[in-house]
Order: C-alpha cells, then structure tokens, then sequence
C-alpha cells in the first residue's frame, strides 16, 4: 500500500487451519492477577483531528500510528472468520483501547467486511477493554463525536467498554469473533524492577533490572495470549500491533528516551521534582523479538488453541521526521515529539509523584517536562527509529 513501509522480513505463511491436530495443549497455568497492578495497557499514538483540517485523511491518522498494514490483516480477517447466525451477535473485541482512537478506523473497516457478509440488521457488539483507571469518559466521547466512529457508519453496531487487565481473561470462553489489539502489549502489567540508570529498560546498563524486564515481558506475553485462546471462537481470529525491537535490540523512539531522561535530570536539578520521585519514574514498556513473540507457541506452533498465522516486523514511518525534512522547523520537531509523550507516557511518569497524579505539582510538573524534552530535542534533531511487528494468532476449528 502507498505510503506503507517495507516489511523487514517477508511475510511467514499462514499455519493450514486443517492440519492443526483436534488436541488442545494443556491448560493454562493460574491466573496471576495478585502480580497485575494498575499500569496502563494502551498507548495513545493517534491524536483527535478536525476533519476540516488541512492535514486530515482518514489514512493519516492510520500512517501516524504504523497501522496500515495492520489494518489490512484485520480487514483480511473480517472477510473470513466464521459468523455466528444473524440470531447472535458478531462479537469483535479491542485489547487496550485508551480513548478509542487508535482503533477508530480498523475496527470500522473490520465492520464494513464483516456486513458485506450477513444482513443489514445482524448485530455487531465491540467491546473496548482497557484497565479501570483508563479515561473512559474520553473513550464514549470519541466514540459519539468523532467523523471517523462506526456507530454513525453502521446502525447495527453497538459498543461496550470493560474496565479490567487483559493480562487475564476478561470476555466469555469461545466468544469472540475476532480481536484487535494496538499499541497496547508492549506495557507490562506491572514494573518488575527498579531501573538506576535511565526511564527505559532498553536504555539501561542495569542487568538484574533488565533480566527482571525479560522475565515480566515474557510472562505477560504469555498470558495475553493464553487467555486470548481462551476467549476466541473457534476459527476467530486476533490482530496484535505492538512494538519490536531495532537493530540494537531496543524498542526505538531513541533520542525521545534520552530526552525525557535528562530533562527529568533537569527538573529534578530545578527542584521541580526530588531525586528520589526520579529513581521511581520508569516506563514499563518492552518491545519482542520475533523470537520472543514466538516463545509461547514453541515447539509444536500451537499454544491454547492459537497459532501463529502471520507474522512481520517493520519500521513504521516517522511522519515527523518527514515535516521537518520539508519545513526545516525544529521547534515544531520538538514539539511534536513532546506532545506525543505527554500523551503516551506522561501518565505514567507522574504516578511516581510523592502525591501520585493528584499530587498538585503533576500539572507544572507535566509542563515543564513538556517544554523541556520539546526544547532537547529542537536542538539535536533526528528521526527516531519506530520498530513495529504484527501478528494474525489464529484459533482452531473444532473437529468435525
């Protein structure tokens, strides 16, 4: 697809559904929700536009975020997956919505497919998840008000929202039709370890702290998809958009870490924030290697039911990076980036406060880092590298 970057390994071919033995693995270990605490499970990546603005399309929004080819999987998806009788709702759930926007659009275009194939009438039930303490509020909004929602496209579809850890089972055991998961499996479903030297694990030098990342990220890995087997239909299908690793084995976004690291050095020199609310700031996101997104699956390629039907990994376009190429506007760089994070990570930076979010710095606090990373980052431009990979898990049939 135009604009789209090349995939950095050729797609793997899809796992023959009729070759999958009837026999399930064993069952899945115990829940562990005494270890899953209130991190976020969603990232905000695509931002409200007006659709009079004078950079708005509806691919835009896709290209912002590294969804296009996601998209397309999902949509491929839609068109083949079973469907229950019109007498059933088809059932499409959103693993890590945060405030809707990131899925707007493919879970549109996977209703549009999934209409053309049964009647006008039968019902379609998204369900949104994310943990309690998401902006729910702001998730109903974008839902209601914005151009781009399936509620104004399809009059026979219908959203729930669920406020629980998808580190768990959360839905109906055989229920859903078809899942989407973006920008939402690479936070962990608590921070493992303290990091001394830097806000991403992938930035430090601290080897138990990174051992302790590895074995959290593997174990929630392994979860997700474990409870995800539980909860699809028999030949549903799920649609993982999450972040992988670079050349370097880190999960990108390079110069963005530095910079929120040392403008907390900064702020922390200020007397904005204290020393002690900076070793607490640590952003608990990883990015897998093919290897690592493989693990649970290892060695018979099924896991719960699931296989791995898909799988590629790509460098998703830096948009504003290519502005910057054509305006020469390094503010402008700089602010972007920081907005961005102010968006995606802020939250979870100001948790560390002494006064948590509520703590009545969090406000002074956020913009100062704001200003701060926008100002680092104007003076030492670079593109940031934005390693993404994609998944198709799919559940079997049952036998005949």
């Amino acid at each position: 697809m135009k604009g789209q970057p090349a995939a950095r390994q050729s797609s793997i071919p899809a796992t023959r559904q009729s070759s999958i033995p009837a026999t399930r693995q064993s069952s899945i270990p115990a829940t562990r929700q005494s270890s899953i605490v209130a991190t976020r499970q969603s990232s905000i990546v695509v931002r409200p536009q007006p659709m009079d603005s004078a950079t708005y399309t509806a691919s835009s929004r896709l290209q912002a975020a590294g969804l296009i080819r996601a998209q397309e999987l999902l949509e491929q998806c839609a068109a083949m997956v079973p469907l229950p009788p019109p007498a059933r709702p088809v059932t499409i759930a959103d693993y890590g919505a945060a405030n809707g926007y990131n899925s707007l659009l493919p879970i549109g275009a996977a209703i549009a497919a999934v209409r053309a194939r049964t009647r006008p009438d039968h019902a379609i039930v998204v369900t949104h998840t994310d943990v309690a303490a998401n902006d729910f509020t702001a998730l109903f909004s974008t839902l209601n008000e914005d151009q781009d929602s399936y509620l104004a496209a399809d009059g026979a579809a219908f959203a729930t929202a669920l406020g629980r850890s998808f580190y768990q089972q959360i839905l109906p055991s055989d229920s859903i039709t078809l899942g989407w998961s973006s920008w939402a499996t690479h936070w962990l479903s608590r921070l493992p370890a303290a990091i001394g030297d830097h806000i991403h694990i992938s930035h430090s030098t601290d080897e138990p702290a990174r051992r302790a990342f590895t074995r959290q990220a593997a174990e929630d890995w392994h979860d997700f998809v474990a409870f995800r087997g539980r909860e699809l239909a028999p030949g549903g299908r799920l649609v993982v958009l999450t972040l992988a690793v670079d050349d370097d084995g880190r999960a990108g976004f390079g110069p963005l870490m530095d910079a929120l690291h040392d403008g907390l050095g900064k702020l922390a020199a200020e007397g904005v924030i204290t020393a002690a609310e900076v070793t607490r700031m640590a952003i608990p996101t990883v990015g897998r290697a093919e290897e690592e997104l493989r693990a649970p699956f290892a060695p018979s390629g099924r896991f719960e039911g699931l296989s791995v039907e898909h799988l590629e990994t790509f460098d998703a376009e830096d948009r504003f990076w290519m502005r910057y190429q054509h305006d020469g506007d390094a503010e402008k760089l700089g602010a972007r980036w920081a907005g961005f994070a102010r968006a995606a990570v802020f939250p979870t930076l100001t948790t560390a406060l002494d006064g948590g979010t509520a703590d009545p710095r969090a406000t002074e606090f956020s913009e100062r880092l704001q200003a701060t990373v926008a100002a680092g980052l104007a003076r030492s431009p670079a593109p940031m590298s934005i390693p993404l990979a994609v998944l198709v898990l799919a559940k079997q049939h049952r036998p005949e």
